[in-house]
């Protein structure tokens, strides 16, 4: 992982939903509805990094489902006035905070999280950015009926065996520039899913980077229409795979 995963604009929304726990963990939760709800798996900025929560008011209200950030990371954060300063990066040890929050580290508390809403709701979904991709692999993972769709964004630590094993409907939306959902992954995503029997809708967009879907700049129109673009689609594959149609 590297420094790519830590690059990103942080937007001037305010979130609009609140703070209460998900199980053990704490979470952003948003929106309202008694059938339908979506887990968001963070990216290394965390569960309290106010692009996320803004997104999952953006979900919350047009899927129309209640969206829950649960803080994967043990309450531990990555310093904001650090990673907003790429000269001050060097100040960070990442290798140990991956170390901390590794995927053996991290996925019990994934799937408690999911089996949670799973008693609670008819519906489920999971949608992960950056570290979050491999966690939404694993929910949507053939077998586990732990969610019914999954979507993610420049996903990180992602390996062949959890795109071979995925089992729900999956959407990957795929910048032209990263390092980390490489393009052996992305080939290898495009040769298998569709070979596995499950919905699959691949997102290409040529220009941007690794951590854009999240992170990136709205004054930048590229990067804006991106993120847009990148939002929109995520809303209709929920809205999809959420509801009876």
């Amino acid at each position: 992982m590297g420094e790519c995963c830590l690059k990103g604009f942080r937007w001037d929304a305010q979130p609009k939903g609140h703070e209460a726990k998900l199980g053990n963990n704490n979470c952003y939760v948003t929106g309202s509805n008694s059938n339908v709800a979506i887990v968001i798996i963070h990216d290394l900025y965390g569960w309290k990094f106010p692009n996320v929560r803004v997104l999952a008011d953006h979900y919350a209200e047009e899927v129309k489902a209640v969206v829950y950030v649960p803080d994967f990371f043990a309450g531990e954060e990555l310093p904001m006035d650090i990673l907003q300063d790429q000269s001050q990066w060097h100040k960070l040890d990442l290798p140990a905070f991956i170390g901390r929050h590794s995927r053996t580290a991290r996925e019990p508390e994934i799937v408690e999280c999911a089996k949670a809403l799973r008693s609670q709701y008819r519906r489920t979904g999971a949608v992960g950015f950056c570290y979050g991709g491999w966690g939404v692999f694993r929910l949507g993972a053939r077998g586990s009926d732990l969610v019914d769709c999954i979507s993610t964004a420049h996903p990180s630590f992602l390996e062949k065996t959890d795109i071979n094993n995925v089992g729900v409907p999956v959407q990957i939306m795929a910048p032209e520039i990263d390092p980390i959902f490489t393009p052996e992954l992305k080939a290898h995503s495009n040769q298998v899913i569709p070979t596995l029997g499950v919905a699959y809708d691949y997102q290409y967009f040529p220009g941007l980077e690794h951590a854009f879907a999240v992170r990136g700049d709205p004054r930048i129109t590229g990067e804006r229409k991106g993120m847009e673009r990148a939002k929109t689609a995520a809303v209709f594959w929920l809205k999809q795979w959420l509801y009876d149609n």
